[in-house]
């Protein structure tokens, strides 16, 4: 099967939408545990370790940004966060500490399962895809190796979740060339824009790479924005002959 029974975690405290999402993702092919509250779903994170977690932000005993936040001390499994709030700060707030996407509150399931699917696919082929170039970019003090998926600056091996990777890579193959929101929310995620706030999502991943990969963030030498358009990466890319263990 295509999706090789991928494991979802999904936490929610309502007892009928966890019902409701087990059923559904269990008919497209998936193993579902879930959770009802925060704590428990630590718990059966450790022990179940799924390949993504569906995570609801209002929860008794620890919210989902708790467990988001503790989810991230150790793994980088993609989290889609559901989020009946309806403040747009609050809604990406989620994306701030770690999130991979979001949902709000009611949505179609059909619409959570597609995004699953496109979060999984692209796992899946980055698992199982072979590098056309096996030497290590080098940008300045930036170094990325694509086989691996790692990246390092100074020396330092930088932690970049799966989606953050993924947008560098994106960047810099379109090295010196503006690429817009929209492109690259479509090309990383899977869907294009139904509104601006959907947009937001590319910001924030935007901002948290330029944070681990910038030495002033407010002043980016790498990822520049470009008004009224998106995204470019400005660096010219070389090839490192060595390459880092």
């Amino acid at each position: 099967m295509e999706n090789h029974r991928s494991k979802i975690l999904v936490v929610d405290d309502e007892a009928a939408l966890r019902r409701i999402l087990k059923t559904r993702l269990a008919m497209v092919g998936y193993d579902v545990v879930t959770a009802a509250d925060g704590e428990q779903a630590l718990d059966v994170f450790s022990q179940e370790a799924p390949d993504l977690v569906v995570l609801d932000v209002m929860m008794p005993k620890y919210d989902g940004y708790f467990v988001c936040k503790e989810l991230r001390k150790e793994s980088e499994v993609p989290i889609i966060m559901l989020t009946a709030l309806g403040d747009v700060a609050d809604r990406i707030a989620g994306l701030q500490i770690g999130a991979d996407d979001y949902l709000v509150k009611p949505f179609s399931p059909k619409e959570l399962e597609a995004r699953i699917n496109s979060i999984l696919r692209r796992l899946q082929k980055n698992n199982t895809s072979n590098t056309i170039n096996s030497k290590v970019i080098k940008i300045g003090a930036l170094y990325i190796d694509p086989n691996k998926r790692r990246v390092y600056l100074d020396d330092e091996l930088i932690r970049l979740t799966g989606i953050e990777f993924d947008l560098l890579q994106l960047l810099i193959n379109h090295s010196g060339a503006a690429v817009s929101r929209a492109e690259i929310l479509k090309a990383i995620w899977g869907y294009s824009p139904r509104c601006d706030s959907d947009l937001r999502v590319v910001d924030v991943h935007i901002s948290r790479l330029r944070a681990k990969i910038e030495e002033d963030p407010r002043q980016p030498e790498f990822i520049i924005t470009a008004r009224g358009t998106g995204y470019l990466f400005q660096r010219m890319v070389e090839l490192a002959e060595a390459v880092k263990v």
